[in-house]
């Protein structure tokens, strides 16, 4: 008998698994007149508001790798929203064109920062998100993205940047940045050199920023990125065990922020 018990709660609870699923679908919206198309990604088993965490791209734009992060957060029980800076269409083919497109928002933060803040608002917008628990993380070009939503004074409870680079042009200022900051970040990155490391933990100290910053022994650039491949003597390339430690670092700093 009780071995028959244990058979139907063991059934109960994998139909219960089964009625879950992580789902998406693409979205469009604008920007001053630019079309953008992002990523939308949630678990429609639950039920109820939710955290809505925006996910900000790498230099060649939304790809797989923002996709599979969005659906790894909808797992966690977030909606995620994987962003388009850049504009429906427009996907940088290789390193050239991503430099030359990354490029014009590095130089135009004005502009970045509304791409940015046009991504948040449509993830606001979204069935099922708590517009009062919002997050951001960003990869490479995407982890400054997080960092200037937040020098900005976006209306968030926190960012992850991930080996993002960390100066800016437009530096936070006193009662400004309103989200906690978490910066994950390769101790050997070669395109993110000690000086611009110190001047960012300067600029957080001097406007009293809740941040905190892990660096990963061994770990260059891009070190989530698998497709970065395996070489670190390029500066750029996956690291494993910093991916891994990263994105457990998240989690722990999601649950303290929510």
């Amino acid at each position: 008998m009780k071995n028959i018990v244990m058979l139907a709660v063991l059934c109960l609870l994998g139909s219960g698994a089964a009625q879950a699923a992580v789902v998406h679908e693409i979205v469009t919206f604008e920007q001053d007149g630019t079309v953008l198309e992002g990523y939308l990604a949630w678990d429609d088993a639950l039920e109820g508001s939710r955290p809505g965490v925006l996910v900000v791209h790498q230099w060649k734009g939304l790809s797989d790798n923002e996709r599979m992060r969005a659906d790894m957060l909808a797992e966690l029980g977030y909606v995620a929203f994987a962003t388009d800076i850049y504009g429906q269409g427009i996907r940088p083919a290789n390193s050239a064109e991503a430099s030359a497109e990354a490029g014009k928002y590095y130089g135009d933060l004005s502009l970045y920062r509304a791409r940015l803040q046009a991504g948040l608002d449509e993830l606001k917008r979204q069935p099922g998100v708590d517009p009062n628990r919002l997050a951001a993380i960003g990869y490479c070009f995407g982890g400054k993205g997080v960092l200037e939503l937040a020098r900005s004074g976006a209306d968030l409870a926190g960012v992850v940047s991930f080996h993002g680079n960390l100066d800016t042009a437009m530096p936070a200022e006193d009662e400004d940045v309103k989200a906690k900051v978490l910066v994950c970040h390769g101790a050997v990155d070669p395109f993110v050199k000690p000086e611009a490391v110190q001047a960012f933990l300067s600029e957080m100290e001097a406007v009293n920023v809740d941040y905190q910053l892990i660096m990963y022994a061994g770990a260059v650039h891009a070190f989530t990125q698998k497709g970065a491949g395996n070489d670190p003597s390029k500066g750029a390339a996956y690291n494993e065990v910093a991916d891994h430690r990263s994105w457990i670092a998240m989690k722990n700093f999601f649950e303290e922020i929510f």
